[in-house]
């Protein structure tokens, strides 16, 4: 019989179950990848992953290693005010998020990853498609399509902003790339 408590030796599960659910969320997606599946090749009980995780959810953006989670943020987004409205809340938060050095930085080293590497796309891909459009989709009553459209077109304005730094785009204002920028995704998000 197994004896209970900690492993023995020196260990650092949490780094543990991340490195784990890293690689399988890389190799079988967001929706092929279970708690248990994390807990069994991490090799720990799938009670101490929500231990320290929660839900496969947190796991996931943990795993991505991400200042924030953004479905959550989604969700306060569209309970935040009217729905006409929504583009420019969600735009202006997109912007801050990107532009914070403390949140900024860890997102441009996902979205570099992204584009660098296999595991970094599939790992981006799969929070996108199985994460922030299901969460979109739900709470905005849109179709997937629109919503990556919209996704689509605030991820290529934050590559160009922040890892390219094209100018004048670099340097423009949160208010002047609102101003632009959200009546396109408010178009895109209306049903």
């Amino acid at each position: 019989m197994a004896r209970a408590g900690r492993r023995p030796g020196p260990t650092n599960t949490p780094e543990t179950i991340l490195a784990a659910a890293r690689g399988l969320f890389a190799e079988r997606g967001f929706h092929g990848t279970t708690i248990r599946d994390v807990a069994t090749q991490a090799g720990v009980n799938a009670a101490l992953v929500h231990h320290y995780f929660g839900t496969k959810d947190r796991l996931f953006v943990a795993a991505l290693n991400l200042p924030l989670n953004p479905a959550e943020a989604i969700e306060r987004l569209v309970a935040a005010g009217p729905r006409e409205e929504f583009a420019e809340r969600f735009v202006r938060f997109f912007i801050s998020v990107w532009r914070d050095p403390v949140t900024g930085q860890p997102l441009q080293a996902v979205l570099r990853s992204a584009t660098s590497t296999e595991q970094g796309a599939a790992m981006v891909r799969n929070l996108v498609e199985n994460v922030l459009l299901d969460r979109a989709c739900s709470a905005l009553g849109v179709p997937k399509l629109r919503v990556a459209v919209a996704l689509s077109h605030l991820l290529g304005l934050v590559l160009g902003a922040t890892i390219v730094r094209i100018e004048p785009l670099a340097s423009a204002t949160d208010d002047e790339l609102v101003e632009l920028i959200a009546p396109t995704i408010q178009r895109y998000l209306s049903p």
